[in-house]
């Protein structure tokens, strides 16, 4: 579903404006920007590597919705992170599921295709059901920050998305790792086991390993290859 010309153009109108005053605003500040401009039409997606954005969101907005993608090939502590964190925070965890199960996709595509076609993969399992699972949405927000990787060093805290024409919020996009483990610390906040048994960032299992120490977060994903996003957010 597209959104209607006038509501795309205010939407993005919104964009610029948020990105003009929030570059340097803080994590708290944007947020209660994009509670005030978008209410319940914001949603939180994330991964469950941890639960700083849907805490960070839910002080400002309780009961707002978690978008989470269950791939079909989640490690069972993202699913178990999922499954603490909802009954934890006043937050609506929306589970999206592709529209093929795994032994679906195998029957069309062959098996293991995240090993021969892993672009072709994740725009099955994670952006086709994502851009579905956002529609009837004006705002989404995201846990990206500049410091994960290259690929993320030009991230805004508000921005334009133009292929699904929302505005996207990163709220905590000028955050260091110490930055979010002060935060964990501070509000107790729930993490994914697996971070700390040597993940940086936490995907399909089929294609997330440990990393190397002084690695960059995200160098554990499709370790191997040229690929570094899974498309989501480029």
């Amino acid at each position: 579903m597209s959104t209607p010309t006038l509501d795309r153009d205010r939407l993005r109108e919104l964009a610029a404006q948020g990105a003009r005053e929030l570059a340097s605003a803080s994590a708290t500040d944007v947020v209660d920007w994009a509670v005030g401009q978008f209410g319940r039409r914001l949603c939180v997606a994330s991964s469950m590597a941890d639960g700083v954005v849907p805490h960070l969101v839910s002080s400002a907005l309780p009961g707002v919705d978690v978008v989470f993608l269950d791939t079909g090939y989640h490690f069972a502590e993202t699913i178990g992170t999922r499954d603490a964190l909802q009954t934890t925070l006043p937050i609506t965890v929306k589970n999206i599921t592709p529209p093929q199960t795994v032994a679906e996709q195998d029957a069309e595509y062959g098996p293991k295709l995240h090993d021969r076609d892993p672009d072709l993969c994740c725009q099955l399992r994670k952006v086709v059901p994502l851009r579905t699972a956002l529609a009837g949405y004006a705002a989404w927000t995201t846990g990206l920050r500049r410091d994960e990787a290259s690929s993320r060093a030009d991230t805004a805290a508000v921005e334009w998305d133009a292929s699904r024409e929302l505005v996207k919020i990163n709220p905590i996009v000028e955050w260091t790792q110490a930055d979010v483990d002060a935060y964990i610390a501070e509000h107790h906040i729930l993490v994914n086991p697996l971070l700390y048994d040597g993940y940086g960032s936490i995907g399909c299992q089929p294609c997330t390993q440990r990393i190397v120490e002084g690695a960059d977060a995200r160098s554990g994903r499709w370790a191997g290859t040229a690929k570094n996003e899974c498309g989501l957010h480029t």
